[in-house]
């Protein structure tokens, strides 16, 4: 799978009684899903993430309102503005990551390759930065 991070924009049917998008598995994200989770309810000047995943990878798609992505892949910090509910982010496997800035009443989805657990988590960030230098270098 490609190690790149990116925006995705699903497809969108119009339609006077309301829009619709819809996402499928290898398609339109390039993995098979394996599990979903739905962020919400968030305080106002809280984050969520901050950390990152040694073997999964997301996408992260606001179902409601809107949010920052912060990503950070070895020396690349890259900011994303997350508010089209028909654009998603694709995150690959070590790639630092926090949720910030959530609008009210947002939702924010992540579908991801992998199920829940815990010794995927990468949590410290010095941590993650050297386990990523070792891991593009070998």
């Amino acid at each position: 799978m490609n190690n790149e991070i990116k925006i995705i924009e699903l497809p969108k049917i119009k339609d006077l009684r309301g829009n619709l998008s819809f996402l499928e598995e290898n398609n339109h994200v390039p993995f098979k899903i394996q599990r979903a989770y739905w962020i919400y309810d968030v305080p106002g000047g809280e984050d969520r993430g901050a950390h990152a995943f040694t073997n999964t990878t997301e996408f992260v798609l606001p179902l409601s309102g809107g949010f920052n992505v912060e990503t950070i892949r070895g020396e690349e910090r890259r900011n994303f503005e997350l508010s089209n509910v028909h654009c998603g982010l694709l995150i690959p496997a070590f790639t630092w990551r926090k949720f910030s800035n959530f609008l009210s009443n947002s939702i924010c989805l992540v579908v991801s390759d992998t199920k829940y657990e815990d010794c995927e988590y990468m949590r410290d960030y010095v941590s993650y930065f050297n386990l990523f230098k070792k891991h593009m270098n070998g």
